[in-house]
């Protein structure tokens, strides 16, 4: 496999990380994760924006380190050269240059790029657990993907032994926060609600997608704080990333509805069937 690091196209076994490598170090950095399809990366916009967030909310210089442009460019080459363009998975990992302990030495950014080869996922309802081991960590870090990565792999690790396909996780005052790897959004009647960011959640791509879409439809939206209890009155329950929307058809011992006339009009909208 190929990748990129701070712009060197190399191959994976040519890859050599210092001991002193803060993203190892200290957990110094974040990561971004994206979805090429048909030679294009899905809302690539989107990421750069929450790139460009994540950075300055860590005070690492990203973009003094490389051009968006460029970065873009090579990311579809790269993409190409794993056979990853037609449907892939491509990661950035972005952490903050140089040594020292927990006061920095440099605020540079460093960065490493991968893309693979991916399936399309498949779009069956979703059986979920409510967690109980971990909760979401609200911080000025949470919104974007890293810092609080422990978080989702011990929920992972619970969803796991508790044979589920996904946990919700919630907030530490016990309100619904998001699912492992996706936000979660519910519609009663017509009105459509969501984790507000403080519950600790992901701002994710598709999130910021859903909430533009809504205003456009002048569908209600509901950013809220509530607990897991409300989910049982909710006329459709679906989980979203930049993979697609799934329904969640059982929480816990809760059956859920499966279907609502509002859904099949947003996953159109964000994901629109194209023939591979």
């Amino acid at each position: 496999m190929f990748i990129l690091y701070n712009s060197i196209p190399l191959k994976e076994e040519e890859l050599r990380l210092p001991l002193t490598n803060r993203a190892f170090q200290y957990n110094d950095g974040f990561f971004e994760t994206m979805i090429m399809e048909h030679g294009r990366i899905r809302f690539w916009q989107d990421h750069l924006a929450r790139m460009a967030e994540a950075a300055a909310a860590l005070k690492i210089e990203l973009f003094q380190s490389i051009n968006a442009d460029k970065l873009l460019a090579q990311l579809l080459q790269l993409s190409e050269q794993n056979n990853a363009s037609n449907y892939g998975r491509i990661k950035v990992k972005v952490w903050r240059d140089g040594a020292g302990l927990y006061t920095p030495q440099t605020n540079a950014a460093a960065w490493l790029a991968t893309a693979q080869q991916a399936a399309p996922p498949h779009d069956l309802p979703l059986q979920v657990g409510i967690c109980k081991t971990v909760t979401t960590q609200p911080s000025p870090f949470s919104a974007f993907k890293g810092p609080n990565a422990l978080v989702y792999v011990m929920a992972a690790h619970e969803k796991a032994q508790a044979q589920y396909d996904d946990m919700l996780l919630l907030s530490p005052g016990g309100a619904v926060a998001e699912l492992i790897s996706s936000n979660i959004f519910w519609f009663r009647e017509n009105t459509l609600f969501t984790p507000a960011l403080e519950n600790g959640c992901i701002n994710g791509i598709v999130r910021r997608n859903i909430l533009r879409w809504a205003a456009a439809q002048a569908v209600p939206v509901v950013e809220c704080c509530l607990a897991p209890a409300v989910l049982q009155d909710a006329s459709v329950v679906f989980s979203a990333n930049v993979t697609g929307i799934r329904i969640l058809n059982l929480l816990a011992s809760w059956q859920l509805p499966d279907a609502h006339p509002q859904l099949e009009k947003l996953r159109q909208a964000l994901f629109p069937v194209v023939p591979l």
